[in-house]
């Protein structure tokens, strides 16, 4: 019975991930260095499923069938999910522009000693009185 549990799960998290437009969305912005400057953007598309679980929410209070309720539910879910993108793509293109900087870093510092070049820092050169 768990292993029928655990393969149903495994499966509805393949289909949810590779089919659903919202995850389609999140992995984009996550996984392509490029994707990361939209991660703020997408933020604003939280508010187009606020306003559906809030229609849903006013119709099932008329008398609407009660399965608008899991409207409601992936609504605030898909809600959710893109308020969290904005911050989360913020880090990751910090994360991203760090080892970037320390990637360029190395490369300079590798040929330098390559060229016999040694650099020493701006305080030995400011006491030597050779500081440009």
């Amino acid at each position: 019975m768990i292993r029928l549990i655990w393969a149903a799960s495994v499966y509805t998290r393949y289909f949810m991930r590779r089919y659903m437009p919202t995850n389609i969305l999140l992995d984009s912005i996550r996984t392509r260095r490029r994707g990361l400057k939209w991660g703020v953007p997408a933020m604003l598309l939280a508010i187009p499923y606020l306003l559906i679980a809030n229609v849903c929410v006013q119709l099932i209070e008329e008398g609407a069938p009660g399965w608008l309720h899991l409207v409601v539910l992936w609504a605030i879910w898909n809600m959710l999910k893109m308020l969290w993108i904005g911050p989360i793509s913020v880090a990751l293109l910090i994360r991203a522009r760090l080892r970037e900087a320390v990637a360029r870093w190395d490369e300079i510092r590798s040929t330098a000693e390559a060229d016999g070049i040694r650099r020493r820092p701006l305080v030995d050169r400011v006491a030597n009185g050779r500081a440009r």
